[in-house]
């Protein structure tokens, strides 16, 4: 175990929000924060969301699309939930841990805006959008952890 503060990034597929958000606090707070992503129904990694990371110079493409049991939530001090359905089901014994402070900051879905792209490279600027509004928010997690226990962003 470590003594940083565990956060988990928490998504429906943990296929592309959630998995840039963990490598952009690995990238950035890998010294002072013990990150994880997780799905509620997790299906594997968005091979553009893994583009969109790799042009920033950060490689998730080992990362693993995985349950939130397989972070260890009992060792959790703070959830930040990056969609919406996963805000709204967010599983029960994480809001019952009195350890675990859960966070929504509800992130535009890049599959879903590029839904419409006749290409990769059409789709690829929606990605590039959402992996830098990520990236922002992530540049604030130590402000984030170091608050008092309060009311969740959006």
């Amino acid at each position: 175990m470590t003594d940083r503060p565990r956060v988990l990034f928490l998504c429906t597929g943990n296929s592309c929000r959630s998995q840039m958000a963990e490598g952009w606090a690995r990238h950035l707070h890998a010294d002072h924060i013990d990150a994880c992503s997780a799905g509620t129904d997790p299906h594997g990694l968005n091979p553009l969301a893994i583009r969109a990371m790799d042009e920033a110079g950060i490689d998730i493409s080992r990362h693993t699309s995985k349950t939130v049991e397989a972070c260890k939530p009992e060792t959790l001090d703070l959830v930040i939930t990056v969609c919406g359905h996963a805000h709204e089901h967010c599983p029960i014994f994480l809001t019952q841990n009195p350890r675990t402070r859960i966070v929504h900051r509800r992130f535009d879905d890049p599959p879903q805006l590029a839904a419409a792209a006749s290409s990769d490279d059409e789709a690829m600027p929606h990605y590039r959008r959402v992996c830098d509004e990520i990236r922002a928010f992530i540049e604030t997690l130590p402000d984030l952890l170091n608050a008092s226990h309060g009311a969740a962003t959006s």
